[in-house]
């Protein structure tokens, strides 16, 4: 699991790294922590939602017992969604801007990012075994 969310922090932190980039306004560390913070709150809030989900026995038992943090479902969608929506109630409140079109990169960036190396690593362990 630790392995996951460092993997999921590295996302998160080169998009917000491209975001920096393209919009010039710079890759100091203090920068990138001032943009990086909401995203990853939001990831960690996914993360203790996804956990909790996955420890309640249901008679459903959607998520079961086989719950593994590095599946697109429901972990990278429990992930991306906190991480897109906590980070923009985050930034609105702080004033650090939320305009609709960042709302929509963002949402779309980060889906890239935290569903598709889960998609990747899926993929590569169904080849290899």
């Amino acid at each position: 699991m630790p392995v996951t969310a460092l993997l999921d922090l590295v996302a998160i932190t080169v998009f917000v790294m491209i975001g920096r980039s393209s919009h010039e306004e710079g890759l100091t560390v203090v920068g990138i922590l001032q943009t990086l913070w909401p995203f990853a709150i939001g990831a960690a809030a996914g993360w203790s939602i996804a956990y909790v989900l996955s420890h309640v026995r249901s008679s459903d038992d959607s998520f079961g017992h086989d719950f593994r943090p590095e599946r697109i479902v429901p972990a990278g969608l429990i992930v991306w969604s906190c991480a897109v929506a906590i980070a923009m109630v985050l930034r609105y409140l702080l004033h650090q801007g939320v305009a609709f079109s960042f709302i929509i990169v963002a949402t779309i960036s980060l889906g890239v990012f935290l569903i598709g190396w889960r998609a990747v690593a899926a993929f590569v362990a169904k080849r290899s075994s």
